[in-house]
């Protein structure tokens, strides 16, 4: 059960039931919630902890969810001072303002991430994400594209030499960059606004931060990550055309990697979706009725409009890049809280690096 749900079903009834003692019947115990003082303060220690303060809230110096909790301690701090933030009866901006201020900059924080995850195909494509305390990553170099016998598993016989996977740093770092989308909506715009309202637009920019991101992500496949490790470029046997043969020649170019993963722009999408090879009635049927792209030779098809026209980037995406990041999405709380929307920012620092450069190739459709 949702908050929304758990708030508009029964409100009264059941957050009077939760204060008068703990409950396991589906109705919360808010008497902790209640004692908590949310503040500037508590932004401040979550930093400090490297957490959320939707998970310091979650510690046990603050008030933990019990095992099959209907709320997080998030939602509880919602539920203590009677914040609807959903369905029939949404409170407005300035009513949430009014009554627990502090609490509005995480609202904004958890809303912007269900944005992010509208979009999911960014965490798909990365082998992993990590956080580091640096402005600056160098990458592992894992050379994929010698030769085979130094890599293969073989017998071993005295005194030979066995096989080695040799891994270093590569020669340049990367530079973790700063991106920033200032909330230029002033109070006055926002404080008639219910929070039903006010959350399309959070999840909007959620979703429009990964859609740039993959965009990021895109540019480091292609051109590489400033160490000299732009992908390997394979042409279509007739320029001017994009056929199954070569999509067929592509695939196998890849190998020992599986192509898992196609990226490519709406033109490309729409030649490879009206390809007979790919006109089966199944696949037709399954686009129609869902929306979901059919699976190219069995890769995942993914659509980005920062790849040009011509270009279609085939990858394993178990190795072919990575994510840093050295600051999670924050917003300016203090500003928030202070009602300056207008100069509000939302932040997040983060990277993409090649992985395995063999991981990853391009097929040009369009060349001389």
């Amino acid at each position: 059960m949702d908050l929304d749900k758990m708030l508009m079903d029964a409100p009264r009834s059941m957050l009077q039931k939760a204060s008068e003692e703990p409950r396991i019947d589906g109705t919360v115990d808010l008497r902790r919630a209640r004692q908590l003082d949310v503040s500037r303060d508590t932004y401040l220690e979550a930093e400090a902890r490297g957490l959320t303060v939707s998970e310091l809230l979650e510690t046990d110096d603050y008030d933990p969810s019990p095992v099959h909790s209907p709320l997080d301690a998030f939602e509880r701090q919602l539920a203590a001072r009677g914040v609807r933030v959903g369905g029939s009866r949404p409170i407005t901006v300035e009513l949430f303002l009014r009554a627990a201020p502090a609490l509005l900059p995480e609202f904004m924080m958890r809303e912007i991430r269900r944005g992010m995850e509208m979009r999911p195909e960014l965490a798909g494509l990365v082998g992993s994400s990590s956080t580091i305390s640096s402005n600056r990553y160098t990458p592992f170099d894992i050379n994929s594209d010698t030769d085979d016998a130094q890599w293969s598993l073989r017998p071993v016989g005295d005194g030979a030499n066995v096989p080695a996977v040799v891994v270093t740093e590569r020669l340049h770092s990367i530079d973790v960059q700063d991106y920033g989308l200032a909330l230029k909506a002033s109070y006055k715009a926002l404080r008639h606004r219910t929070t039903a309202q006010f959350k399309v637009l959070l999840w909007y920019i959620g979703y429009r931060m990964q859609v740039d991101k993959l965009g990021l992500l895109v540019d480091v496949l292609i051109n590489g990550d400033g160490n000299d490790n732009a992908a390997t470029v394979i042409n279509t046997a007739a320029s001017g055309t994009l056929a199954y043969a070569d999509l067929v020649s592509f695939w196998s170019e890849l190998h020992p990697f599986e192509m898992n993963t196609l990226i490519v722009s709406k033109a490309k999408v729409n030649s490879i979706l009206t390809m007979a090879e790919f006109k089966d009635p199944l696949a037709g049927f399954k686009f129609q009725g869902t929306g979901e792209l059919v699976s190219p030779l069995g890769a995942t098809l993914v659509r980005s409009d920062e790849v040009a026209t011509d270009l279609v980037i085939g990858m394993d995406k178990r190795f072919a890049a990575e994510e840093v990041i050295t600051q999670p999405l924050t917003v300016e709380y203090d500003k928030i809280i202070d009602q300056r929307f207008e100069e509000a920012v939302i932040s997040e620092s983060v990277a993409y690096a090649k992985m395995v450069p063999g991981a990853v190739k391009v097929l040009d459709s369009v060349w001389t």
